[in-house]
């Protein structure tokens, strides 16, 4: 989803010739290949804007970029969608071998955490620097910290070289998905997007066998040194292959390393409270209170110090312009919504269906087997009636589904929740993919990187915060079903209900008929909060996108 140095993108078809070179070129033409037009984005020029032609080998109007690049983004991507799920089947050697089974959730928390909030920082250091630098940077520390973690000998140490990996991650997710915009114009974004989505339903597929193979056989310091082969060749192709158009002289301003510091300890703060609430304390004891009091203040100290730097890191502009400020909101609202379906079908899958491990895992690999799918097909939807409406469309069609679900019968036939798997995915490629292209198309190169970091940044803050809340819906809800039951030593968490029905044999038919009930009606609830969500982003676009969004014009 990329375009060159240039301040536009090639005008979608379906917009509207320019007329003039401060008009914003809006979508509902015919043919974009005949429609060069366009303008500023909404909202006016921020900060470095980009002006002039640029004078680089590939991007929009140069032609596709050479293949070889487009290898190495898919491996750059291919690491960051390889490590949670390779890594995932590896725990139980992972814990017999260093120990520490009460903190082993951090090997994922804390890469997660370092990756989220250092989105912002790399994308305005891409926009400074371009994205080449950024890009080798952030292969060479993923690079390091995989070695790191082969190498770790308890697992604190693990835990700290896994955080170095999300330092690496956060340059890699983001700027990959800027320099998708700058190397291809807009009606070909689709096709890389496609192929970036296909790297990411792989992992989830191969990602679980790869790493239970390797951890079985070879031993679990191999689900890290897999990334050694494959981050050696990105870091070659990128090095000698990319090149960046040629931007004139004057674009650097001061980094903002207060502000970077800033938006990295307060949204480490945040994330923290979100993960440890409700799991190591209660919500409203004095940990999560302190932890969350202490997030508000550093807020207010990052808007106080990103007012005044020069070349802020996360810039006002982000969320003054309409577009831009809408997207951000629905993708957070789809971050939330995708914790249902990710992290607790398999529970569901696994506690009520009485699947195994593998089926659970192929009942939720399914979504992301039809959602590169959609994500390919949805160009033609989108040329013909916008960006706008297309994500509406999907996010409309993702909430019915989610909201189906609900009314699926208890026990309910395994076929009935893959035919809704499938189905929201299928959804989903229409939600997302129209978003993140429309939004990059509305900026020049300047402003690309921050604006796709905080469109990442907000998806996994939704996450976070799903995640944190859904979950306290879940514990509710089954302390609530098993509040009236006889039956004497019921776990009252999901987390423990889950892991009682994982060992049957430890239960009584008596016993695990109530609990399963429980999980069942945890995970409609769960369900019917991710439709709020959808139904949340969905007013969000109708009400807050502009219908056609101001997409700028790409240079020949």
């Amino acid at each position: 989803m990329v375009i060159p140095a240039d301040e536009g993108n090639t005008v979608e078809a379906g917009e509207t010739r320019a007329k003039g070179s401060t008009e914003a070129s809006t979508e509902g033409a015919a043919d974009p290949a005949d429609h060069p037009g366009g303008s500023p984005s909404a909202g006016g020029p921020g900060p470095g804007t980009a002006s002039g032609p640029d004078s680089g080998t590939h991007g929009a109007g140069r032609g596709r970029p050479p293949a070889r690049v487009v290898v190495a983004l898919m491996l750059n991507m291919a690491l960051v969608a390889l490590d949670s799920t390779i890594v995932s089947t590896a725990v139980p050697q992972i814990v017999g071998d260093l120990g520490g089974f009460a903190v082993f959730s951090w090997l994922f928390s804390g890469y997660l955490l370092a990756v989220t909030v250092t989105l912002p920082v790399y994308g305005r250091l891409s926009d400074t620097f371009g994205r080449k630098p950024v890009l080798l940077f952030g292969t060479a520390l993923f690079l390091a910290g995989s070695l790191l973690c082969a190498s770790a000998w308890n697992m604190a140490a693990l835990i700290a070289f896994r955080i170095v990996q999300g330092l690496g991650g956060g340059a890699l997710q983001g700027t990959v998905q800027t320099l998708a915009a700058d190397l291809y114009p807009l009606r070909d974004r689709p096709r890389i997007q496609a192929r970036m989505t296909t790297v990411w339903a792989s992992s989830a597929l191969l990602g679980p066998a790869l790493g239970g193979t390797l951890a079985g056989y070879a031993g679990w310091r191999w689900t890290f040194l897999i990334n050694v082969p494959l981050a050696g060749l990105a870091l070659w192709l990128t090095a000698r292959h990319l090149v960046e158009p040629v931007r004139s002289p004057g674009r650097r301003g001061p980094v903002d390393w207060a502000g970077a510091l800033a938006v990295f300890a307060c949204g480490g703060l945040l994330l923290f409270a979100l993960v440890q609430g409700g799991v190591a304390w209660p919500w409203l004891s004095a940990p999560s209170l302190a932890l969350l009091g202490a997030s508000a203040v550093l807020a207010a100290v990052v808007v106080r110090v990103e007012r005044r730097a020069a070349e802020p890191i996360l810039p006002g502009w982000v969320w003054r312009r309409r577009t831009i400020a809408a997207v951000n909101l629905a993708m957070a609202a789809m971050g939330l919504l995708m914790v249902a379906p990710m992290v607790f079908m398999p529970m569901y899958a696994q506690s009520v269906l009485g699947l195994g491990p593998v089926g659970a895992g192929l009942l939720t690999a399914l979504m992301t087997l039809s959602w590169p799918l959609s994500a390919a097909f949805c160009q033609h939807v989108y040329r013909r009636i916008g960006f706008r409406d297309t994500a509406a469309l999907g996010v409309g069609l993702g909430s019915a589904i989610l909201f189906a679900f609900t009314l699926l019968p208890y026990p309910a036939r395994p076929w009935q929740p893959a035919l809704v798997m499938l189905l929201l995915g299928a959804a989903l490629g229409l939600f997302q993919l129209p978003l993140v292209v429309g939004v990059q198309s509305t900026v020049g190169w300047a402003e690309r990187g921050t604006t796709t970091a905080s469109v990442l940044f907000c998806r996994t803050v939704g996450q976070s915060v799903g995640a944190a809340l859904l979950g306290a819906v879940a514990n509710a809800t089954v302390a609530a079903r098993l509040a009236g039951t006889p039956l004497p030593g019921l776990p009252e968490r999901l987390d423990d209900v889950a892991r009682a029905l994982a060992e049957p044999g430890r239960l009584s038919p008596a016993a695990a008929e109530p609990l399963r009930a429980a999980v069942a009606a945890a995970v409609e609830h769960i369900f019917l909060g991710a439709t709020a969500a959808g139904v949340a982003a969905l007013l969000v676009l109708l009400l807050v996108a502009p219908r056609r969004f101001p997409v700028l014009p790409e240079h020949d």
